[in-house]
């Protein structure tokens, strides 16, 4: 179990599981975790931080990811996705993502997820815009032990 509760995160987003999340076993598949951690994310940028999907000149495209899981999940239950930023770069930021049950409040499953900003048309690193970074910032919290 982690030491990660559900007070050590900035932002909690709350995503019903899907009939099609189970897999052959009963539980939600790992691979669907990561999915989560995309809507978390993409929820918050879109909607806090101004990203554009479609049009906007700045996308994110996923560097590194990874999950630890403790325990899973099935349909239909309701993930309480946790966000944070665990590190804020030029061009790049590090989120640290918890999926909780309802009402519980040490983790499912913990992740890390690295986005890099690039322009959409060379996708060569760039700048995160101010907008954007305003709202990572508001993410960022300060921790005494930084060992993840």
């Amino acid at each position: 179990m982690s030491d990660e509760r559900r007070g050590d995160f900035a932002q909690v987003l709350l995503m019903p599981t899907r009939w099609a999340d189970n897999d052959v076993y009963g539980h939600v598949n790992n691979v669907e975790y990561y999915a989560f951690f995309d809507t978390l994310i993409n929820t918050w940028l879109i909607a806090e931080g101004g990203l554009d999907i479609h049009d906007g000149e700045v996308i994110g495209v996923c560097a590194e990811s990874s999950c630890q899981y403790y325990a899973s999940f099935a349909f239909p239950e309701v993930v309480e996705g946790a966000l944070r930023v665990g590190h804020l770069g030029r061009s790049s930021v590090r989120y640290e993502i918890a999926l909780f049950k309802e009402g519980m409040d040490h983790p499912a499953a913990l992740g890390e997820f690295v986005h890099v900003f690039v322009d959409r048309e060379h996708r060569r690193p760039t700048a995160i815009p101010q907008r954007m970074r305003d709202a990572l910032e508001r993410l960022v919290i300060e921790r005494p032990d930084d060992d993840w």
